[in-house]
């Protein structure tokens, strides 16, 4: 059974979580997630039960090592996990969705003490193949409160049964077990080559919750990539090998007269 613990959630687009520990109780993170603890709060960075959770966290784009920090105190103390990138720390209560939740690689930032982190397979070879996140999805298991992160802005989508919605692959951050998760090609010879969207949606069938993303790491990284491979091509020639930096840096918004 998973501790009963208290959050806070601090912030806006850079998010952190304060948890609230009461003597005897504990939280596990990813390692390198905590920003600050109170004394009396003992870490211990382990496997979390053996080579094996080890290992398989490791596959879900984990660590292979978790922290866990204990309470020793013997009043409330208090620990806080800060967000990888800008977005939304999500809580997930269990034990009010039926014990199990399914959520993309890298999306873990911290829970209870008794949540376990497991490795979940996608069921279908095209969803395996072009679901944007690949064969591997983190399962979260307990009775007790889970938080994972996203990017940009979150949303909730409460799927009936049936009800089918089509969502960018990369958009996906967690969605129930109940829930049927396959990819569907766009088709279309203008839409593959000129759509700029992928050439395949996941395709999501109720009944159950899903939680979408607006920003996804891997869409951020590429524009941050694109912008500073533009920024230097610039900075070399300009445009046509004349102008340097004055021309890349108008052409690319950084510079005006």
């Amino acid at each position: 059974m998973a501790d009963v613990i208290d959050y806070k959630i601090h912030g806006d687009d850079m998010q952190l979580v304060e948890i609230e520990l009461d003597p005897g109780e504990a939280v596990r993170a990813e390692v390198g997630a905590m920003m600050f603890m109170d004394e009396d709060i003992e870490m211990q960075t382990t496997t979390g039960g053996g080579m094996w959770k080890g290992f398989k966290r490791m596959v879900t784009g984990e660590s292979f090592f978790i922290t866990t920090f204990l309470n020793n105190g013997r009043g409330k103390k208090h620990v806080a996990f800060g967000a990888p990138y800008p977005g939304k720390i999500i809580p997930l209560d269990l034990t009010k969705l039926g014990g199990t939740f399914l959520c993309q690689k890298d999306a873990f930032l911290c829970a209870a003490q008794g949540i376990e982190i497991e490795v979940a397979f996608t069921r279908k070879m095209g969803a395996g193949l072009f679901g944007g996140e690949g064969f591997i999805l983190q399962r979260l298991e307990g009775d007790g409160l889970a938080f994972i992160h996203a990017g940009g802005t979150i949303i909730r989508k409460p799927l009936g049964v049936g009800q089918t919605l089509r969502v960018d692959t990369g958009c996906l951050v967690a969605f129930a077990p109940s829930v049927s998760y396959d990819i569907q090609f766009i088709g279309g010879f203008k839409n593959a080559l000129f759509g700029g969207e992928g050439i395949f949606l996941a395709k999501l069938t109720g009944p159950g919750p899903v939680y979408l993303q607006s920003l996804p790491f891997s869409r951020l990284a590429d524009r941050i990539f694109a912008a500073a491979r533009f920024k230097q091509v610039g900075e070399r020639g300009g445009v046509a090998g004349i102008g340097g930096g004055l021309l890349g840096g108008l052409l690319g918004g950084d510079k005006s007269f």
